[in-house]
């Protein structure tokens, strides 16, 4: 008899972005976790009985200390943990504000040129949310050689 699959992991994160001090073209925020020595865009795991949307709020201002405001819907993300199933709903979030503290889970923060972010970024997933949200039209101001 065959066991049943085991239930996904459920999280939700963001790929989040903001004007540049500058004013020109958009940078992104990256979360570096020294567990995994990866950097990665901000996401977690869902609390019991929270929503994909609230779960990646939250996981952004305690990831980075920002405020945000969900966008565009990015692609779904899912790959294997431990031999379980994990899915992964991102969107598109505007940074509002806040103040980064470095903690045991996330040790640094950078924000980023989106080339320069691409370069950064551990996995090609994540690479994958970059061309989605550079595909998007949601972040003003952004530039035709943000994606270069």
């Amino acid at each position: 008899m065959t066991s049943p699959d085991p239930k996904p992991i459920l999280a939700a994160g963001c790929v989040l972005w903001r004007p540049p001090p500058s004013g020109h073209g958009i940078e992104i925020a990256l979360v570096h976790r020294p567990k995994w020595d990866d950097w990665s865009h901000p996401k977690g795991k869902r609390k019991r009985g929270e929503s994909a949307e609230a779960c990646a709020l939250r996981e952004v201002l305690e990831e980075t200390g920002q405020h945000c405001e969900l966008g565009a819907r990015l692609p779904t993300v899912h790959y294997p943990v431990d031999g379980r199933p994990k899915e992964v709903v991102y969107w598109a979030a505007r940074a509002l504000g806040g103040a980064f503290v470095p903690g045991h889970e996330i040790d640094r923060l950078l924000w980023l040129p989106p080339a320069a972010a691409r370069t950064r970024l551990t996995r090609p997933r994540d690479r994958e949310l970059l061309d989605a949200l550079l595909a998007t039209a949601a972040p003003p101001g952004r530039q035709p050689d943000d994606a270069s």
